[in-house]
């Protein structure tokens, strides 16, 4: 990858302090000391001004290490990525660390996800009337490119604008953080997932900046660290981005081509099966009994749940079809769900099988909304 090259405007205004000092000393027989370079250390101290330990403390559970105890942990970090990226400059790895701030916001937002709701509760937040009918607005409006990209990938139209849709409302709200923070906030005063975070972080500052819409800093997303209308990590980015009609670099934030081609990209590249089911609800017989689950992997068939007391109604699928079972709590009670392996591609997407089932749900919902022009639920 190429050395990355965006200056902030920070850095100019970094400097008024020193051009002060040195104009009220211009009368002094010896001159002010130059600032040195920014060092590990600068930048664990600096990094930790966003926010007082005090503050995090009580809007997280975890709160700002020492910056005497971050120290080694930085230094670890800069050396590892220069040693993986030996073009990257090492004074600008530094200025932008030391330009990171932490937000107590991150660190409490991210210990109460959505995901951690019930069903019952989770559902309404992503299937209510008005984000339904934003999605069957969106998708008459932009019928013919999202039909067009679908089709080239081989991916459900409906799915890839129920996924914006989840992901950001259709474009409307991808998010008000600085993705530095975000990613420098969860990568060193996250210790329940830091390590998923200092390598995300050390994408991030690696990625080209050729390949960026503006300076790195200036970037704005998720309070994870996703950028743009389809969320990608910059793990993500760097794989699965890619530009609509083949010229230049992607655009997630501006580019409606680039953003729904880079989503299909991310799901057939991810084993989507053009065509194939998702997740159906299942009949349950009174006697039944709960297979072995793991996750969301379709290790087991149509015939092999049916045998333990869950069927689907209607369509007749292969008994061999691969599949597995998902239990969600619904206002009435528990629901169950016959999952398929393109259900297992959008959790790779999104671990949640909430979150998949939320995709599923809005995507029939936009399908039939927009195939027939009357009820939109």
């Amino acid at each position: 990858m190429k050395a990355c090259t965006g200056h902030s405007m920070h850095c100019s205004m970094r400097s008024l302090p020193t051009l002060l000092v040195a104009f009220l000393c211009a009368g002094c027989a010896t001159r002010p000391p130059r600032p040195s370079p920014p060092t590990a250390a600068s930048v664990a101290q600096r990094a930790t001004e966003g926010g007082s330990p005090g503050t995090i403390a009580r809007q997280g559970q975890y709160a700002v290490a020492s910056a005497r105890s971050s120290q080694a942990v930085h230094a670890a970090f800069v050396a590892s990525l220069l040693r993986d990226h030996p073009e990257l400059e090492r004074a600008h790895i530094l200025e932008l660390l030391g330009d990171a701030r932490v937000q107590p916001s991150i660190l409490a937002a991210i210990e109460r996800p959505a995901e951690a709701k019930p069903w019952k509760d989770y559902r309404p937040i992503f299937l209510g009337r008005r984000r339904v009918d934003a999605g069957i607005a969106f998708y008459r409006r932009h019928r013919v490119l999202i039909d067009r990209i679908a089709g080239r990938y081989g991916v459900s139209p409906s799915v890839l604008v129920a996924i914006l849709g989840v992901e950001t409302y259709y474009g409307r709200q991808t998010g008000g953080y600085r993705v530095l923070d975000a990613l420098y906030t969860l990568a060193f005063h996250y210790p329940p997932r830091a390590a998923f975070f200092q390598k995300e972080l050390g994408v991030f500052l690696s990625l080209p900046r050729s390949l960026l819409p503006g300076p790195r800093d200036s970037l704005r997303g998720s309070y994870a660290g996703a950028m743009g209308w389809c969320q990608f990590m910059p793990s993500s980015f760097a794989a699965y981005a890619v530009s609509a009609n083949g010229s230049g670099p992607a655009d997630l934030w501006n580019s409606l081509p680039d953003i729904l081609a880079s989503t299909a990209h991310y799901l057939a590249a991810n084993g989507w099966q053009r065509g194939g089911p998702i997740a159906r609800r299942a009949h349950v017989f009174g006697r039944h009994e709960m297979p072995f689950l793991e996750h969301s992997a379709p290790i087991h068939n149509l015939a092999g749940l049916a045998a333990r007391g869950f069927t689907l109604p209607g369509r007749k699928w292969s008994a061999a079809t691969p599949a597995t079972l998902l239990e969600v709590q619904g206002r009435q009670g528990p629901e169950y769900w016959i999952t398929f392996t393109n259900f297992q591609v959008i959790t790779r997407y999104n671990s949640s099988p909430l979150y998949a089932l939320a995709v599923t749900q809005l995507a029939d919902a936009i399908r039939r909304g927009a195939a027939t022009g009357g009820p939109r639920r």
